[in-house]
């Protein structure tokens, strides 16, 4: 297994470092063409210097970038239990030593994403929908999947590439427009270097146009074989491969070319939503999902590298390889487990769907009060009613509020009055505080004060 993942992460750097040919070729070209004598230098040089302020910017802000896009928002144990579980054993099986981040984003869709430039900083994200749809052998494959993306460093490269291929659009876009607008005023053609000079911005314009192209096939075909190996791995932490190959059948019929998903995340998903499920071409991110599926279920022999590989040739042909024999030498066999067995697979269904919805609306900050004849109430953080009536029963419910010594507001310096909340049972609560926000108390929250997420003010825990 380790000799695959170094393989791939050579063949990754290789890629890598025939993209960065490209952008010194580039912009060699480009500054050649405005001065003969020390312009390409020059050019090669400011191409270099775009790519490393974009490098350092995606690397140490682009990860808080693509999740606030995503709106992600940041959950901890008591939020989702089982996905909080999931992610502890998947870290353990992958020998990842910290579990990422977790995050769930308010998607009906489901869908999962990684994201983190070293492993000790990395997270993942997955839908409500995800929540909502997948059982626990679903949601261990793609929880799965996305750390073996981690431990892979996956996430690192396909951002050095990304970035790479941004860069080389950028400067021959600067280039070519600096042509259309001011080709009168080039120094080269000033010159009279006579058809020679002629030539090379004609080939500086070629290198322009077919730059971008190719280092975008270069990324996706980097990006593609990665979501293979990713699979592989998955199968080998969970020793479950139609776990993986359920949930990417999930995925993908909840998947659409219509999906709001912004093109600039649709890579990082396991399934990108803006990509067929039964085709893939050169310019596609993943592989396709139906075959990835049927590798999975092909893997009758066991959930290790070697019957992955097989599985593999079986369904894209005996000349094709994800692993070479080298790669999958001395691997140990690995046999399938069973999967989780659920008594009532339609109540655990309704279950994660009703979990799912309740994050979601603790998330978003929304009051849940519970009625005597069943119903939980969901009152919107806007709502400015001290009390509302239980649409089934017609009981009304006072708004649970903070309680404050004192009715006068803080000024500016001044200490605001001691608040203080009474829990009403041992479940979810949740009540609004004097300044309009909602705070959340988890079933085994146990302190004896919380500070409210608006305006820091600490309230006291009363039993």
């Amino acid at each position: 297994m380790w000799a695959a993942i170094e393989s791939n992460k050579r063949r990754s750097w290789i890629l890598i470092g025939l993209m960065g040919l490209l952008l010194v070729g580039l912009g060699f070209t480009a500054g050649f063409t405005y001065q003969a004598e020390a312009g390409g230098f020059i050019g090669a040089g400011a191409a270099v210097f775009v790519w490393l302020i974009m490098t350092l910017t995606a690397l140490y802000g682009g990860d808080s970038l693509l999740l606030s896009s995503a709106g992600a928002a940041r959950i901890q144990k008591e939020d989702a239990p089982q996905f909080w579980n999931v992610a502890e054993e998947m870290t353990i099986a992958s020998g990842l030593g910290k579990m990422p981040r977790l995050y769930v984003i308010d998607n009906d869709a489901p869908n999962a994403f990684a994201v983190g430039r070293k492993p000790e900083k990395a997270a993942v994200a997955v839908t409500s929908g995800l929540l909502k749809r997948l059982n626990r052998d679903e949601l261990q494959g793609v929880v799965a999947h996305e750390i073996a993306h981690i431990q892979n460093l996956d996430v690192r490269f396909m951002t050095l590439a990304a970035v790479m291929v941004g860069a080389i659009v950028l400067v021959s876009d600067v280039f070519l427009r600096s042509l259309w607008f001011g080709g009168g005023r080039r120094r080269s053609s000033s010159r009279g270097g006579g058809q020679a000079q002629l030539v090379m911005v004609v080939v500086a314009i070629l290198f322009a146009i077919l730059a971008p192209l190719a280092a975008q096939l270069l990324y996706f075909a980097c990006s593609r074989r990665r979501e293979y190996l990713a699979d592989a791995c998955a199968a080998r932490y969970t020793r479950y491969p139609e776990g993986l190959a359920s949930a990417l059948e999930k995925i993908s019929a909840r998947s659409s070319r219509k999906s709001k998903v912004s093109r600039s995340l649709a890579p990082l998903y396991i399934v990108n939503p803006l990509q067929s499920a039964v085709s893939a071409g050169l310019t596609s991110t993943h592989p396709p999902t139906q075959a990835r599926i049927a590798i999975l279920r092909g893997m009758a022999g066991g959930a290790d590298f070697r019957a992955y590989e097989a599985a593999f040739q079986k369904v894209q042909g005996k000349d094709q390889h994800c692993l070479s024999p080298a790669e999958v030498k001395g691997e140990e066999a690995v046999p399938i487990r069973q999967p989780t067995r659920e008594t009532d697979k339609r109540q655990a269904a309704v279950d994660r769907a009703r979990e799912a919805v309740d994050l979601i609306d603790r998330l978003t900050e929304f009051l849940l009060i519970p009625c005597a004849c069943g119903v939980r109430i969901k009152v919107p953080p806007t709502l400015k009613r001290e009390s509302i009536g239980c649409p089934r029963c017609g009981t009304v419910h006072p708004v649970p509020l903070v309680e404050t010594a004192g009715q006068t507001k803080a000024g500016a310096g001044k200490t605001p009055p001691p608040a203080s909340y009474r829990r009403r049972g041992a479940g979810w609560e949740s009540f609004k505080c004097s300044c309009g926000r909602s705070v959340q108390l988890s079933p085994k929250f146990s302190a004896s004060h919380i500070r409210c997420p608006g305006c820091r003010n600490k309230i006291k825990i009363d039993r």
